[in-house]
């Protein structure tokens, strides 16, 4: 995965430059890191984007331990990946399984944060894996049903057209990638979701 070591530098400057200690962490793939209104839009929660372009849930799982190492105290976390993993192979099974490792590290390290789970997006050049993804995401609800701390939050059924096919409004012309129009949309799907922010954090923005 000696791949990702431009991103996780990047990544490891970002966090050393930080103004604040970061409470909300948003922690995946290009779905994150393209998201360009990310940290003005939940500023409030002293956000910090943690997204890198590619990344599997397998590689979120791999460089968790170096990624965090600085980032000593969070609240929150918000996960989107899975997307790529499926896109190169992998059976859902072993998303599952990656994605309980990285919940396990993330408990091991920061307790009882809250932690969750955005479903994996059904997109236009990935619509040949639509049953994949719709197993995949029914396995990770039930997974984060296990406990409190954790949360699940369903984008899939909102980005499909009457037809049950992934809506092309939301994409960019490569129809992997989220436009204006996504981003909104996942947007309003986590500010509309109370439970994924502690009650520390909201008490710190009333």
């Amino acid at each position: 995965m000696f791949w990702f070591y431009p991103d996780l530098e990047r990544l490891e400057n970002q966090i050393q430059e930080l103004e604040y200690d970061p409470k909300l962490v948003f922690y995946g793939s290009s779905t994150f890191t393209s998201w360009t209104q990310l940290t003005t839009t939940f500023r409030e929660h002293n956000p910090v984007n943690l997204g890198f372009g590619g990344s599997t849930l397998a590689a979120c799982t791999w460089f968790f331990d170096r990624i965090f190492e600085n980032i000593k105290e969070i609240d929150a976390i918000v996960i989107y990946a899975g997307d790529n993993d499926l896109g190169e192979g992998r059976h859902p099974e072993e998303v599952l399984l990656f994605l309980e490792n990285l919940l396990l590290k993330i408990k091991t390290k920061y307790g009882n944060v809250q932690c969750t789970c955005v479903s994996i997006k059904p997109s236009i050049a990935r619509k040949h894996l639509l049953k994949s993804i719709h197993f995949t995401n029914s396995r990770i609800k039930k997974l984060m049903d296990t406990d409190d701390n954790f949360h699940f939050v369903n984008i899939y059924d909102a980005l499909l057209d009457k037809n049950g096919k992934p809506n092309g409004i939301y994409f960019e012309e490569d129809g992997l990638h989220f436009n204006a129009i996504g981003y909104n949309l996942l947007t309003q799907a986590l500010q509309t979701q109370p439970k994924i922010f502690p009650i520390r954090i909201l008490e710190r923005i009333q």
